[in-house]
């Protein structure tokens, strides 16, 4: 009896054929390209240790002397010069889209519920605009809304009555004119810029900033009752907001928070084209 011929499929042709995945085809393209990056399989795994014990060292001693250790707006010069010299621009535009995510969604819940807020503001279009303090700013803007929140139920309401303004993306800068010694993918980087970020942020800040991402699933549940769509509950990781610990591994949190943010746009953007309103700006 003949043995059967196996086939030898690419991991990563079944990452991109994945049907289940919400996101474009040319999004889907840019981050499966990035996780392939050469900095990704090799410099990453060292980044990572690296990074967790330096973090490590500065929380400890930060407990001993108890003062900001770098002005807020020394980390973002030192992240915006570090993402224009050694982060690929397909990389850059990523994480400058996160932070357009992120508002996206934020102001389709301020919208489309009674929070006492207006909607938020936070959306650069370039590198230049990570800076004044916008990575602080996007964390703040997710307690600012559940606190917003508060006393006002979230309801399901009718999809011809939800309001789907600004669910675009407009054209991104990511300087892609700058030379770059390195090309860095995003999940390195972040291994890289959580170390001064943790030095300019005070011990409860940086814990309210990682804690940030445990409301994802949060506004998940949110999204599902609001638009009364079970899909956004399938994309829970069991995160509760009850539960506060910051000894996560943070860049990996942060990826994996971004990654959801995208999958919870698409959707929102996909039912916003089935009631006949697509997303604009």
């Amino acid at each position: 009896m003949t043995a059967p011929v196996l086939s030898d499929p690419d991991m990563w042709d079944a990452v991109y054929a994945d049907p289940s995945v919400p996101l474009d085809r040319e999004l889907l393209r840019k981050i499966v390209v990035d996780q392939q990056r050469p900095s990704r399989r090799w410099l990453h795994p060292i980044a990572r240790v690296v990074s967790r014990l330096v973090v490590g060292v500065v929380s400890a001693l930060k407990r001993i002397l108890p003062f900001r250790w770098m002005p807020l707006g020394m980390m973002d010069v030192l992240c915006v010069w570090f993402l224009r010299r050694f982060v690929d621009p397909d990389a850059v535009e990523l994480l400058i889209r996160h932070f357009v995510i992120e508002t996206n969604v934020v102001n389709f819940v301020i919208r489309n519920t009674d929070a006492r807020i207006d909607p938020v503001t936070l959306r650069p279009t370039a590198l230049a605009g990570l800076g004044d303090h916008a990575v602080v700013e996007h964390d703040i803007n997710v307690y600012d809304v559940l606190i917003a929140l508060d006393g006002a139920p979230v309801t399901a309401r009718p999809r011809a009555q939800l309001d789907f303004q600004q669910l675009d993306m407009p054209e991104l800068d990511p300087e892609r004119y700058r030379r770059r010694p390195l090309k860095l993918d995003i999940q390195t980087a972040l291994c890289f810029m959580n170390i001064p970020f943790s030095m300019a942020l005070s011990l409860e800040e940086y814990r309210r900033a990682v804690h940030s991402m445990r409301f994802d699933d949060s506004f998940l549940e949110m999204l599902a009752l609001i638009t009364d769509d079970d899909t956004f509950r399938h994309w829970k990781i069991g995160g509760l907001s009850l539960w506060l610990d910051s000894n996560v591994d943070v860049p990996r949190t942060v990826y994996r928070h971004a990654l959801i943010c995208e999958y919870a746009h698409a959707h929102l953007v996909k039912l916003a084209a089935e009631a006949g309103r697509p997303a604009r700006a």
